[in-house]
Parts: C-alpha cells; structure tokens; sequence
C-alpha cells in the first residue's frame, strides 16, 4: 500500500495511472476505521482498478470543539486494517496541507436539503462537508466514491453537491453496516460505556418495528409512538425522529404512494450521540 501526505504526490502518482486508463474507486474517512469503512473498500475494490482511501479528521464539519478533540484517532491501527484488505492507496495530509492557512468552510446551497434533520442540530456541519468532500474529488479525482448509508442525509447532499458543481464522479451509497446485535458501526461506539453499548441496540430494534407499523400507523402517530418508547429506556436520550421523503429529506405527515420514505432517528447515550435510519419500504 502506497502512503502519500502531499497533493502534490499523490496527484502525481494517480495522474499516471490515469493515462493507463485505469479506473479509481475512492472511499473518504475520518478514521477510527471498523468494519462499515472495510465494506466500503470491497465494495470499490469490485468495481475499480484500484483504491483510494483518505483519512482526514475534518475540522470544519464539526459544530462543537470537544467532539473535534475527543474524535479517536488511530492511525496505526487504521494502517493495519487498511493493509488487511489490500488497499492500494493511502492519503493522509494534514489540516495545514488541506486548508492551507484558512480553516472555513466554502458555503453551500444544496436546495434545502441542509436545513433538515442534521442540519438543524449542528450548524455549519452540511458546509463542512461539502468543502472537504469537494476538496478530495479535486485532489484525487475518482471515477467512483462511496459512502454508508447510516449518514444518508449527507450522502443525498454529496449527490446534490457533484450534480449542481458538474464533478465527474459516481457518488455510490452503500447499506449499513451493523454489529450482530444490530447497532450501526460507528467510530463513535468504542467510546459508549459497557451500560449505554447494551443499551443501544434498542435504537434498531425501534427502527425495525417503525417499518413494520408503518402504512397502518401514519408518520405523526409513529413518531408519538417512538417517543413513548425511548422514555421506557432512561440510558438513551432521543434529540430527534422523523420520517421523511429520500429525495427530499422533507419531513413527512401522510404516506403518498409515489414517494420513497425513510425514518432518521439520532439518540444520546450519556454523551455520545449516535444516528441512525431505515428504508420504510419492504422490497
């Protein structure tokens, strides 16, 4: 596996591959690699000549200092991981390297698809995003890149993003990866304590029995209905739930039967917030 920590050699390295005409699958990270990330590389590892990953702790996605300064950084172990399943290339550049002297964000309008769920909680994070994700499109210039549906609001604002700036990339989203006992990986999940890791595969559970109610149960009562649940759980704190339009990632009161839904939920165990969702069709 090649290392690069500057645009200037990994441009130059990818650039030559390029006039082979060999194609590039690129799966961005912050890090703290598990399971989900490993599923990712396969699955562009299937589709690609070769495999980019990037491993870059984004200041400017997050809207609360502390959680920047707690985001566990393991990148010996990610290294390991990484070689593990043959990946061919990895970028790991510095904050200086990426933003020169300038740390903001570029501001961007992704036709309100910001201003939903997430973006309601945590200010500016949806430009953050969008800044660094553009930036690596830039830098690395894949043919493909894939992201893990358990962020699925920023993967339907990536896709909003390549379409209104034109990239040339294939922006792929990929299932959730879960723990046997149905939690969503995270990164976050090595921080819960014993107590609040037993407790929250509940959030899943919740999730699956909303599919299940849904179409009988409209979105209103569903989500009365979810509230009631958590208050019956004192490990785990609810911030949000709703069911909303894929597309629109509005949120939605009536089921209409030309639409897609999905439920977003996103939950505090102690102080480690966790998120999580589930497509509410059967198919």
């Amino acid at each position: 596996m090649k290392i690069f920590i500057t645009k200037t050699e990994i441009k130059s390295y990818l650039s030559s591959l390029k006039e082979q005409n060999k194609s590039i699958g690129f799966v961005p990270t912050m890090g703290a690699l598990h399971q989900g990330h490993l599923s990712l590389i396969k699955k562009a590892q299937q589709k690609n000549d070769l495999v980019v990953v990037s491993v870059f702790v984004n200041p400017t996605q997050f809207d609360k200092k502390e959680d920047l300064i707690n985001y566990p950084k393991t990148i010996e172990n990610d290294t390991k991981l990484l070689k593990s399943v043959s990946c061919d290339v990895l970028f790991l550049p510095s904050v200086e390297e990426i933003y020169d002297n300038n740390v903001t964000s570029e501001r961007f309008d992704f036709d309100g698809l910001e201003h939903q769920m997430e973006g309601e909680f945590r200010e500016g994070h949806f430009d953050g995003v969008g800044t660094i994700v553009k930036t690596l499109f830039e830098i690395i210039t894949p043919n493909k890149a894939y992201f893990g549906e358990k962020d699925f609001q920023q993967l339907q604002i990536i896709k909003k993003m390549v379409a209104k700036h034109r990239l040339d990339v294939k922006v792929k989203g990929c299932p959730i990866f879960r723990e046997e006992d149905g939690l969503a990986m995270s990164s976050r999940n090595t921080r819960l304590t014993e107590a609040h890791r037993n407790a929250a595969p509940f959030i899943y559970e919740t999730l699956k029995k909303v599919r299940k109610k849904f179409g009988t149960n409209n979105a209103l009562e569903l989500t009365e209905w979810v509230k009631n649940q958590f208050k019956k759980q004192p490990l785990l704190d609810i911030e949000y739930f709703m069911i909303a339009d894929e597309k629109t990632l509005k949120p939605t009161k009536y089921q209409e039967s030309n639409k897609k839904y999905r439920a977003f939920i996103a939950v505090f165990a102690g102080n480690i917030r966790l998120i999580d969702n589930i497509s509410l069709h059967k198919d």
